[in-house]
Order: structure tokens, then sequence, then C-alpha cells
């Protein structure tokens, strides 16, 4: 037998030339029996059709997804704390707080050489008087005074220390 007219329609098939006529004789060439050996590999893909026409889901698998959809669920509330509450202002605090000390210290990068009140550069120090013996005289005084205080609080701790001491043994 001569088949080189369903050769010519798989060709034309495969350029999707067919009309649905067309199709619907190949598909009722390969629902036959005896195909030939050498197109019985396209059997499978127009008969798959009909495979799939057969296959049905069961009525369980209708009630399973509408059960699913209908079904309502419960809306979980949660506390909110007055930390969760006040987390933006923290944010915002720690943002505003980066930024000044970066403008801080970008305004100290850029005027290197102005002096500030708290200066540890020993470089920059200047002597602030011109008579030595005058700066010593007051070292010596403010010294004198640190003694001074220093002595007190010793004797008012040995004075605390022995009033606790008779206390103890009384």
């Amino acid at each position: 037998m001569d088949y080189k007219y369903i050769e010519q329609l798989l060709e034309r098939y495969w350029q999707c030339e067919t009309s649905l006529e067309e199709e619907a004789i190949l598909k009722a060439f390969f629902n036959q029996t005896n195909i030939p050996a050498h197109l019985l590999h396209y059997k499978k893909l127009f008969i798959s059709e009909r495979i799939w026409q057969d296959i049905r889901l069961n009525t369980s698998f209708d009630k399973k997804i509408l059960e699913l959809i209908e079904k309502e669920e419960s809306v979980k509330a949660y506390k909110t704390t007055w930390k969760h509450r006040l987390m933006p202002l923290y944010k915002a605090i720690a943002l505003i707080a980066i930024i000044l000390t970066l403008g801080d210290a970008a305004q100290t990068s850029f005027h290197p050489n102005e002096t500030v009140e708290n200066d540890y550069n020993y470089e920059n120090y200047r002597d602030s008087y011109n008579d030595p013996e005058m700066a010593y005289n007051q070292i010596s005084e403010a010294l004198q005074m640190v003694s001074q205080s220093l002595n007190e609080i010793s004797q008012d701790t040995l004075l605390q220390k022995q009033f606790k001491d008779k206390q103890t043994e009384q």
C-alpha cells in the first residue's frame, strides 16, 4: 500500500499548514491497527488526545478543592509593644546622630589649622606666661591646694575607720 498521501500530510502538519479536516484524516489513520513500521512512532502523538479524553478526575477531587477555597482562615492578632512602636523613632535618631557625627568630622577635616579648645596635639601648645617664675609660683599654689585637699580626705577616712572600729568593739 502506498502511504505517500499520509507522508505528505505529515510534512504539511509539521509546517503547520494542514486544515482541521486533514488533521482528522491523520487521526483516523493512526487510530487503525495496521500502521506501517516507519510511521509507527507518530501513532502516540495522534492518539494521545483520545487517551486524555478517557481520563477523568473523580468527584472527591472537586470536593477537596472546594473545601480548600471556602475554608476561612482565622486572623491572628498580635500585640504591639512600645518598643516596636518606637522603633522608627529610634532609627531616625540614630540616623541623625550618624549624620551629625559625619558632618562634624568633615568640618574638622576641612579646617585643620583652626585651634580647638580641647586640642591634645602638643605641637600646638603655646606658653601662656611670659615670666617663667610667675608660672612656677601659680603651679606651686595649685599643687599645694591639691595636697591639702588630699590630706583632709585621708584624715576623714582615717577618722571614719576609727569610728567604725569603736562601734564594732562595743
